[in-house]
C-alpha cells in the first residue's frame, strides 16, 4: 500500500474518474521508476510476482475491475458485503463474503507465492481476522490532510515486527511482519498444563 505520512492511501473524495481522490495521484509518483533496475524496479516486481490477489469491493470497482486482469492471470479474489445476483465479475476474480474462505481460496490459487492485498478495506479484515502475515507500506513523504486511511481508529491494537527498509525514490518501503500472540495456558508457572 503507498501511503502518506499521515496514513492515507488515497485523497479525498475518491470516486469513478478521480480514483485515487484528490491529490491522492502523488502517493504513486515511485512508480515511475518501476521498470528501472533500482529499488522501486525491484519493490514493483515482487509484487508482480505474488500468486494471487485479495482486493476490497470498493477499491477493485475503483480500478475498473482491472478488466478481469491484475496481472499475469492470477486469481482475483474480492471480499464484499453482498453480492448481487447476476453479477459476474470478469476474468479470473471472484465475489466472497467471508474473509477465512476468501483467504483459503487465494492460498489455494497462488501456488506457494505470496498474495498481494489491495485495499484498505480488505486489508483491515484480514488483519482482524488474524489473516494478514506481513504488511508492506510505501510511505510517501507528503501529508494529503485527508482521505481514506489504511488504519481505523477502532482497529485492534497489533504488533509488527520489522522486516526491511529500503529508499527510493519517492518513497521509503517498509515492510513488517505481523506478529502473533504466543499462544497461553492455564496452567501456573511451574506446572504442567492440564491435558
Amino acid at each position: 500500500m503507498s501511503m502518506s505520512l499521515d496514513g492515507y492511501i488515497a485523497g479525498p473524495d475518491d470516486r469513478p474518474g478521480q480514483e485515487l481522490g484528490r491529490g491522492g495521484g502523488r502517493l504513486f509518483n515511485w512508480l515511475d521508476e518501476r521498470h528501472g533496475p533500482g529499488i522501486d524496479g525491484q519493490v514493483y516486481a515482487e509484487a508482480l510476482d505474488t500468486g494471487a490477489v485479495i482486493s476490497g469491493r470498493r477499491t477493485f470497482e475503483l480500478a475498473g475491475r482491472w478488466n478481469g486482469d491484475h496481472h499475469d492471470g492470477v486469481p482475483i479474489h474480492v471480499l464484499t458485503h453482498h453480492v448481487e445476483d447476476g453479477d459476474v465479475p470478469p476474468g479470473t476474480a471472484r465475489f466472497h463474503t467471508d474473509v477465512a474462505t476468501c483467504v483459503a481460496e487465494a492460498r489455494a490459487g497462488a501456488g506457494g507465492r505470496a498474495i498481494l492485498v489491495h485495499g484498505a478495506g480488505a486489508a483491515q479484515a484480514l488483519l482482524a481476522a488474524g489473516l494478514l502475515d506481513e504488511l508492506e507500506i510505501h510511505l510517501v513523504p507528503v501529508l494529503l490532510g485527508g482521505g481514506r486511511r489504511l488504519f481505523g481508529e477502532d482497529d485492534p491494537r497489533v504488533e509488527l515486527v520489522p522486516v526491511r527498509q529500503l529508499q527510493g525514490s519517492e518513497a521509503t518501503h517498509l515492510r513488517y511482519r505481523v506478529a502473533r500472540p504466543a499462544p497461553t495456558t492455564s496452567a501456573r508457572p511451574g506446572k504442567p498444563a492440564p491435558a
